[in-house]
């Protein structure tokens, strides 16, 4: 059964972020707050880790759409192809925020990962994640957790998450409520930007 542990975004105690990295290296699952919605998230070089979310998502591991979540864009280098001024500028503009970018990944790509041609980075508005993602020492793999319930799609109230996924996943981070609206998605990629998914960041960064 998972543990439920609080952390406050202005002061993430570090003993409680060194314990969940420790929980995230031995292959564990961690639910966490983010600047919109709460992620579902485990180490990006852990087959056992990633395997075991595409197996609650009900998907293969080779067909996962999932972003990286960075601490900053100090990371980018090591998975990402070499970009050019004007999508940089869009990244330092937009980032720390509420959105997804799809670039082109390099060679460097951990090996669940090798055979995509994008990868999507995520630099989230949250000092709780950026701090636990700085503490593990590399991006955590993330995707959304969504409710079945036909009206809200997402949900906000970590104790309620807690309730519903304490049996699948190794920890939950209680950062206060979420946000109901997941990240603007934004493709990259091939020179011109393209919006795949308008969530809550604004378009005018682009």
């Amino acid at each position: 059964m998972a543990q439920l542990i609080k952390l406050y975004e202005n002061n993430p105690d570090s003993r409680r972020l060194e314990q969940i990295a420790a929980t995230l290296r031995k292959g564990g699952l961690v639910i966490y707050p983010t600047d919109t919605v709460y992620g579902l998230g485990c180490d990006i070089s852990n087959t056992r880790a990633l395997e075991r979310i595409a197996r609650i998502k009900g998907i293969k591991l080779a067909k996962a759409n999932w972003s990286f979540v960075c601490a900053d864009l100090s990371n980018l280098s090591d998975f990402v192809r070499q970009i050019d001024t004007a999508t940089f500028k869009i990244l330092k503009r937009a980032l720390p925020g509420p959105y997804t970018f799809v670039l082109p990944g390099n060679n460097n790509l951990p090996k669940d990962f090798k055979k995509r041609k994008t990868v999507g980075i995520r630099v989230p508005d949250n000092n709780i994640i950026t701090s636990l993602v700085r503490t593990l020492g590399n991006p955590i793999v993330s995707t959304s957790i969504h409710d079945e319930d036909d009206v809200l799609e997402y949900t906000t109230d970590p104790e309620l998450i807690f309730e519903k996924w304490q049996n699948l996943v190794d920890l939950v981070i209680d950062g206060g409520y979420g946000d109901n609206v997941a990240s603007t998605v934004i493709d990259l990629s091939g020179g011109e930007p393209k919006v795949l998914r308008e969530g809550k960041g604004e378009l005018d960064i682009i």
